[in-house]
């Protein structure tokens, strides 16, 4: 189980996102106030971002095996660091999985970055080269990759049918689109005037946070927010 938050909207520092609110993913890693299925998220943290800079779109990653609390290294460099689209994570791993950095979201296959909130048995997805780690949620990311982002909500109402258990929250983004599921645990949506955060828990006390229902789909673009419904009981 993880907490992640995306951004999309205006050039903003990574701190103002991540460690300045008053109970952003740096609160969240010790104290979620929302979580239910356990009370630390101390088994690493990553953040990605795209780099106006960069000619290609390529994705920047800085992550860590380490809690996020303790990372004074990153907390003095976050509000240098600029991005208009970010995505997030505080990570608690799932029991067997390994605690490193390739173990650590987001993910990436060069275009899009990808965070997964929750479990699901390895099982039910496909053995993958390209996966960065043998845990859950890296095989999940290497699948979803290979399926392409627009077959997100077909693929996980896939994965849901094969292992009812699952928790299958997702959050990706590419610099352009940011899209995200719910599928067992909370989401929140935050509209500002500069965007549109997506988090796990809202990271303040602002009465617009919404919560997204479970089960959505949904797509954060520059001019619209769109909820989908997806069926629980699909199979493959």
């Amino acid at each position: 189980m993880c907490r992640h938050l995306g951004w999309l909207g205006g050039q903003v520092t990574l701190s103002s996102l991540v460690l300045d609110p008053p109970y952003g993913l740096r609160v969240q890693s010790y104290a979620p106030r929302r979580q239910k299925h356990c009370l630390l998220n101390a088994d690493g943290w990553g953040v990605g971002f795209f780099d106006s800079a960069s000619q290609d779109g390529t994705p920047r990653r800085w992550r860590s095996p380490a809690p996020l609390w303790g990372d004074t290294s990153f907390d003095s460099v976050a509000p240098a660091l600029r991005s208009n689209c970010v995505v997030a994570a505080v990570r608690s791993a799932t029991v067997g999985m390994p605690i490193d950095v390739s173990a650590t979201a987001p993910f990436t296959d060069g275009r899009w970055l990808l965070s997964h909130n929750g479990i699901v048995d390895r099982a039910v997805l496909p053995l993958s080269a390209k996966a960065e780690s043998v845990c859950d949620s890296a095989i999940l990311a290497a699948m979803i990759f290979e399926r392409g982002l627009d077959a997100l909500g077909d693929t996980i109402q896939e994965i849901g049918a094969a292992d009812p258990k699952a928790r299958l929250n997702i959050l990706a983004a590419n610099g352009s689109r940011l899209l995200a599921t719910t599928w067992h645990d909370t989401l929140s949506i935050l509209r500002r005037p500069d965007g549109v955060v997506l988090a796990s828990e809202p990271y303040d006390n602002d009465s617009d946070w919404e919560d997204v229902p479970d089960h959505h789909l949904v797509e954060v673009t520059a001019d619209r927010v769109t909820l989908t419904a997806l069926d629980a009981t699909e199979g493959p």
